[in-house]
């Protein structure tokens, strides 16, 4: 288990104080942060001590149904539609070679390093569990490629997401045995070269290991859970963006009180709730506008507790089938030594991942909408709004002369019509492959690639909102907002100046969404939980 984080390149340069341990078993299993750490952060990755001895096991059995040339799925057998060809004893190498170099189909831009180290991660613990057959080598080469910074070239797109990821994960097995591409130290090369730099070197691949290698879900879940680790930083921040919006529209607070909230014991609600209440406390502004004629905000003032509390619901939802997955072991068929049974069966098939990650897509499809929202209320004039402290249009002091933030709301409002695309579910279609054997697929892949193209457009949209509330506070001032939003305002003011005069604002939300997303405001205090898992 992780027992550290730090920041850092993870490419070639592990943290030797943060290891995470795979092929344990029981409640030490890997956790979500433990993903993160390796993925992002560096840390070293070891086999725990008890997982050679079963992986040892299983191997010795699948060895033995190889001499005896028994006829078992993947084992002595051709693959899908082809599993009615027995392959004889003396063939069985060269069947998981060719397995690999031909399902090593897919096309595209590659992976981030970051998702690429997830699945390595997730597939190495899935074959030290002892179920799949492997020798103790292939665990111990993924191991050593994580330790070392080996990262395969994996291009995005051909997995149906069904019987396992065989597309992308056949591109990362291709670094194994000494093929493909792979990255090292920063430069792109050959496979074989990328291993023999960092000193490690390729497998021959034996009965079942190449199928073991590319029958699994680790793309759909390395996928899932770094998009849900920053779903849930960008679900805080979203909260921020409406503290300070509140405090710049001159909000009410009723909307927030506690015996609302009670009374609908919606878990996220009440977390969001307390989380405003507290960023909003000690607010001079709040008591300005206490005899105000409005009677009632819009929506995505008043409701921010129950719609950001359904994200934060839906975020924990898509945690528990994403730590479900962790320690599960997806290749098939699957070998219990212990019974004498080798076991066919669909654990490869990635419908629970599919349906959770369209989840997660269509939950920030809602924050960022949200959000875009209140953008528009600080842009627009409001009649309550008057005296010398109003804002005045678009958030410019001069406007006419300048248009101050008036096109930004446009970019907001043309990023969610895209990411409203990209939030249609893939898992609602199949199309079926493998001449019919495989009838009915996830295409949770699809929604992985979906979910990845639509978080830095959330971003941002978040971006531009926090934007915009911050300098709706200039026309606020000398009042002070409540001591969290006061801590949020100083945070984004140390990326973005205030507006006195028009200036492009692209590259201020450019360095505001990279800020938010490397974690800018997770300083702030108070903060309401958000599980980890």
């Amino acid at each position: 288990m992780a027992n550290g984080r730090k920041s850092g390149d993870p490419s070639h340069h592990p943290h030797k104080d943060v290891t995470v341990t795979i092929g344990e078993r029981g409640e030490r299993g890997l956790s979500l942060a433990d993903v993160v750490a390796v993925a992002r952060e560096g840390a070293v990755v070891r086999l725990a001590p008890g997982a050679a001895d079963r992986v040892a096991t299983a191997r010795a059995f699948i060895e033995r149904i190889g001499a005896e040339e028994r006829t078992v799925y993947g084992v002595t057998t051709g693959f899908g539609h082809l599993s009615s060809v027995k392959i004889s004893s003396e063939n069985l190498a060269d069947l998981q070679r060719n397995l690999i170099r031909s399902h090593a189909s897919g096309v595209g831009e590659p992976f981030t390093p970051d998702t690429v180290r997830a699945v390595m991660l997730l597939l190495a613990n899935s074959l030290a569990r002892g179920h799949s057959g492997v020798r103790a080598v292939v665990i111990e080469l993924l191991v050593g490629m994580l330790n070392a910074g080996v990262t395969p070239s994996v291009p995005k797109r051909g997995s149906v997401g069904a019987s396992g990821d065989l597309a992308p994960l056949a591109h990362l097995a291709l670094t194994l045995i000494g093929e493909g591409e792979a990255e090292y130290q920063g430069e792109r090369m050959a496979g074989g070269v990328a291993l023999a730099r960092a000193g490690l070197v390729p497998v021959t691949l034996g009965a079942k290991e190449g199928l073991a290698l590319i029958n699994g879900t680790h793309v759909m879940e390395a996928c899932g859970v770094l998009a849900l680790a920053d779903a849930q930083r960008m679900v805080r921040a979203a909260e921020v963006a409406v503290a300070m919006s509140t405090e710049a529209l001159l909000g009410s607070f009723v909307p927030l009180d506690a015996r609302i909230h009670s009374l609908r014991p919606q878990p996220g609600q009440q977390q969001t709730a307390a989380r405003l209440r507290a960023l909003l406390a000690e607010s001079e502004i709040n008591p300005s506008h206490a005899d105000c004629v409005r009677v009632q905000d819009p929506y995505t003032l008043r409701c921010a507790p129950q719609v950001l509390g359904a994200a934060r619901d839906a975020l924990a939802y898509c945690a528990g089938v994403f730590d479900n997955e962790l320690d599960a072991v997806t290749d098939n068929p699957l070998i219990f030594a212990q019974d004498g049974d080798v076991l066919s069966g669909g654990n490869f098939h990635g419908q629970p991942l599919a349906l959770a990650l369209d989840f997660l897509a269509i939950a920030l499809t809602q924050v960022a909408s949200f959000s875009e929202r209140r953008t528009y209320s600080l842009l627009e004039p409001h009649a309550w709004d008057t005296g010398a402290n109003a804002l005045k249009p678009f958030l410019t002091p001069e406007p006419g002369l300048n248009s101050g933030y008036m096109i930004a709301q446009y970019v907001a409002a043309a990023l969610v019509n895209e990411i409203k695309v990209l939030a249609h579910p893939a898992s609602i279609d199949s199309i079926p492959t493998s001449a019919g054997m495989e009838d009915f697929v996830s295409m949770g892949s699809t929604g992985a690639i979906k979910l990845q193209q639509l978080l830095p457009l959330a971003w941002r949209v978040i971006a531009i909102e926090l934007i915009c509330a911050a300098q709706g506070l200039e026309f606020r001032k000398p009042l002070r907002p409540g001591k969290g939003v006061a801590r949020a305002y100083d945070a984004v003011r140390e990326i973005v100046p205030a507006l006195t005069a028009d200036r492009p604002p692209s590259p201020d939300i450019e360095a505001l969404a990279t800020a938010l997303h490397s974690g800018l405001l997770d300083a702030l205090e108070p903060d309401a939980s958000m599980p980890s898992h």
